[in-house]
């Protein structure tokens, strides 16, 4: 199985960013926890991170024509605001779950909706970043 995680705009920051809100752990930490998983069921995953919409998108339709299996994704901000990442998502056969590590449900009144969630086949939030680590299993035990 072939997997990618991306991570959205200011994820690079996790850890030193709102630690009150997003922990202490980097985004380093995560790649490693979520690569040893894979690993351990003998998958691949690819881990990247962009503050850019346009490369996501890219990254996105890119996984369709690699042979991606399935794809964990932590939209940050995008999240609320885009679109276009809804749109990439829903133009490609490959299966999306949207991870967030805070409960955006729970915070601001514009954090509370995604533009992602319908074209996705799940959304985990509020779990830190355990929820990575949820996702990758989901896709890793069908």
């Amino acid at each position: 199985m072939k997997l990618l995680v991306l991570n959205g705009p200011n994820l690079n920051r996790l850890g030193k960013r709102e630690p009150e809100i997003y922990g202490s752990e980097t985004l380093e930490d995560v790649k490693e926890k979520c690569t040893s998983l894979a690993s351990s069921f003998q998958a691949t995953l690819d881990f990247k991170q962009s503050n850019h919409e346009g490369v996501l998108i890219d990254w996105i339709h890119e996984a369709e024509d690699t042979g991606v299996d399935g794809i964990i994704f932590n939209p940050g901000a995008y999240t609320h605001t885009s679109i276009a990442l809804r749109d990439a998502i829903a133009a490609v056969n490959v299966p999306v779950i949207e991870v967030h590590i805070s409960n955006i449900h729970k915070r601001e009144a514009f954090r509370h909706e995604s533009k992602l969630a319908a074209e996705c086949v799940g959304q985990i939030c509020g779990l830190g970043t355990f929820g990575y680590e949820l996702a990758i299993r989901k896709f890793l035990e069908q």
